[in-house]
């Protein structure tokens, strides 16, 4: 493997890092796209697409351009979509009849980092097998076409619109948001115009926020990780609603017309309950990952809803969704994968999904958001250095087992690398507040001392 490649591109979800820096260089980008035109060109020399979009991060102009160089110079056909949200692609490959998908986000991170996610021609994402095959491809370098066969690009000018109509359709036929009063917080993403243009198509008082991207201010102090500014618009407007969407629109936190926050296990929570009243919850079971609260899991026993647990990444939720049968499905984080209508999660489905349910049973947002009392939960993040194993050291080793001893029979423990940054999460899980400070204190402790 060339030297300046990483034996791992990919982590839970793509590529991802800060831009300019490796691996995410202009020059790298140019050769995962030669690679992913490899990868997909094999077994024929008829004409292959790739859909590319982009959120509205100041290097999507520059991986933009790189991917495409790298995919016509191995004879792919390139659609360029420019800003339109992540599930927007895993809606628009398989309608474009593209053999590739790829959207260029970092999703909820600050502007300086950026990613590119992949999508097979089912709109899917990628498995690891297929990702493992391309940093292969990667390392081997660029394998250019013949002249007479390098690919196009070419704008897509309405994708967006595409995309709406494709929402749109998600919402009941009939029903209108009339006299619903939305706030609405695209954390200056890529949904800064698709979100607002649908609550308004679909007859909501909408208040637009996050709405002025200008390349840098992508979820910073707005959007699914910090709804607070949303929570004061609502409150200040007596909105019945608040809907926040991260940078590339995949995930969603609502807020009710108190202000208050709920995260994806209470909208998950609500979805499970209803479904299966209808009798249209497949399998009889939500999928969620290892990071939903306990709270989740008791509401649905219940009810006699089952709970799936996978690993932490929305990738994950779907495969197990996929290979269960099973139709509902998503994150603490607001990731809601609903495969009746997306190939992934859809923040603004999910927000559309649940004013149906307001304006069908008349209810308030804070009747519908609050279906059960969460157990406490603790989750701190560390950041440790390049090249550290801080969860190798024996001093971490015995703080978990220490913790997990404490937590028997009560509560869990949760530890984990992240797949997208340099950052150790440790999560509890139990009644009593104090000991879950004290557990997961005792644990930070040990893993920060272990990285200096």
């Amino acid at each position: 493997m060339a030297k300046d490649i990483p034996p791992k591109l990919f982590g839970t979800d793509g590529v991802r890092g800060t831009a300019n820096t490796a691996p995410m260089t202009a020059e790298m980008a140019l050769r995962i796209g030669a690679a992913a035109g490899r990868y997909f060109r094999r077994g024929g020399s008829a004409a292959h697409r790739v859909v590319i979009g982009k959120d509205t991060r100041l290097s999507g102009y520059m991986f933009e351009n790189a991917l495409t160089a790298g995919l016509t110079s191995t004879g792919m056909n390139v659609l360029l979509l420019g800003p339109v949200p992540t599930p927007a692609v895993g809606l628009l490959t398989p309608s474009m009849r593209a053999d590739l998908g790829i959207m260029i986000s970092a999703s909820h991170n600050p502007h300086q980092d950026n990613g590119i996610k992949f999508f097979g021609p089912d709109g899917f994402k990628l498995s690891d097998d297929a990702e493992v095959e391309i940093e292969a491809l990667v390392a081997e370098g660029v394998e250019p076409a013949q002249a007479e066969n390098i690919g196009r690009a070419k704008r897509i000018d309405d994708g967006r619109f595409r995309y709406i109509e494709r929402v749109k359709s998600s919402f009941p036929q009939g029903m209108t948001l009339e006299g619903v009063k939305v706030v609405i917080d695209c954390a200056n993403g890529a949904a800064y115009r698709a979100a607002p243009e649908v609550l308004w198509e679909l007859g909501a008082e909408v208040i637009p926020m996050g709405v002025t991207p200008n390349g840098k201010n992508i979820n910073a102090n707005c959007g699914s990780t910090k709804p607070q500014a949303a929570a004061e618009q609502v409150v200040a407007h007596g909105a019945d609603v608040g809907i926040c969407l991260d940078g590339d629109a995949d995930r969603v936190i609502l807020i009710d017309e108190t202000g208050a926050v709920a995260d994806g296990d209470q909208i998950m929570a609500l979805f499970a309950e209803r479904w299966a009243a209808e009798g249209r919850l497949a399998g009889g079971a939500l999928v969620a990952t290892v990071m939903s609260n306990l709270g989740l899991e008791r509401f649905l026993a219940e009810r006699g809803v089952g709970l799936e647990r996978t690993g932490v990444g929305d990738r994950y939720v779907v495969e197990r969704m996929r290979s269960g049968g099973f139709n509902l499905g998503g994150e603490q984080s607001g990731h809601i994968v609903m495969t009746d209508y997306a190939t992934t999660g859809d923040g603004l489905m999910a927000a559309l999904q649940f004013l149906a349910e307001m304006v069908r049973s008349n209810a308030s947002a804070s009747t519908l958001a609050r279906r059960f009392e969460t157990v406490p939960q603790l989750l701190r993040n560390v950041r440790y250095g390049a090249g550290d194993a801080p969860l190798e050291a024996a001093e971490v080793k015995s703080a978990i087992a220490a913790a997990e001893t404490a937590l028997s029979g009560s509560g869990r423990l949760l530890i984990r690398k992240s797949g997208t940054e340099p950052l150790i999460r440790v999560m509890a899980e139990c009644e009593n507040q104090a000991q879950l400070e004290q557990v997961v204190g005792q644990v930070v402790e040990a893993i920060e001392t272990a990285s200096l």
